[in-house]
């Protein structure tokens, strides 16, 4: 076969329009990566200089209910340095994740439908707002009851001296624990939105979510009782809420169809 058949040349033009896209979506994916790591690393020049009043901050529960005479400890020789640190590089994702958010959809927004795009945005800004909740209730009501919890139970002639590292990486697996938890009323909505499921059916099946809170909690939070409940029970709750809003969700769009269809007959 000559190399000015049209049929040869045909299947590599194809070839080569295949290829095309898909460098473009590569090129676009690096550029908006390298977006993120960027401003991440912006924020985190910004807040590195406040690195020990940000540990301060985070320690402060545990802080105020150590024995007198206690304080943390660092096992390890560069801890003191390192942790503060990974810290300040932790809250600048933390800080930043409105803009990943944005960055994610942005790249994903051109291959979406036009009434799925009305849908990403409320849902970006509600799991994102959620998140923050979920870290916000780990804080100020986990954390005092939990520590407080541990301060008490430790057995007389054991001081609880802990060690920094130790606990920057407790603290720092209940908050994305209860933000990643805090997102069930989204994916509860989404699954009735896209008719994966119904209202109905995601009712009855509330016993078996209950149990999987609690396999869920025991799974993500570090092995206690007490984390595991705190996390099981706002699943619970978040659970039931999801199931109210994507009933409400449903009605107001079927008002919507027959107020379209009303029309459409009137006109």
């Amino acid at each position: 076969m000559s190399a000015d058949d049209p049929k040869e040349s045909g299947n590599g033009g194809d070839e080569k329009l295949q290829e095309a896209p898909l460098l473009s979506h590569l090129k676009e994916f690096r550029d908006r990566m390298l977006r993120i790591v960027v401003v991440v690393l912006g924020v985190f020049l910004l807040l590195y200089p406040f690195r020990d009043t940000i540990y301060a901050w985070i320690a402060g529960p545990l802080q105020e209910v150590l024995p007198e005479g206690t304080s943390m400890i660092a096992i390890k020789v560069a801890s003191p340095f390192l942790i503060p640190m990974k810290l300040a590089l932790v809250a600048a994702i933390l800080i930043t994740i409105p803009y990943i958010l944005y960055q994610i959809w942005a790249f994903i927004a051109p291959g979406l439908y036009r009434h799925e795009r009305r849908l990403v945005w409320p849902l970006l800004i509600s799991s994102t707002g959620l998140f923050y909740l979920g870290a916000a209730f780990a804080y100020f009501v986990v954390f005092p009851i939990a520590f407080r919890f541990f301060a008490f139970v430790s057995p007389e002639g054991v001081q609880m001296m802990t060690d920094i590292g130790e606990y920057l990486s407790f603290v720092l697996t209940l908050f994305f624990a209860f933000g990643v938890a805090f997102q069930v009323p989204i994916a509860t909505i989404l699954l009735v939105r896209t008719g994966v499921s119904t209202r109905e059916s995601l009712a009855a099946k509330r016993p078996y979510v209950i149990v999987g809170a609690f396999i869920v909690g025991m799974m993500l939070t570090p092995p206690d009782v007490l984390s595991q409940v705190l996390l099981a029970v706002p699943v619970w709750l978040l659970y039931e809420i999801g199931i109210f809003l994507a009933g409400r969700t449903k009605t107001g769009d079927a008002a919507s169809t027959g107020d379209a269809g009303g029309g459409a007959a009137g006109g």
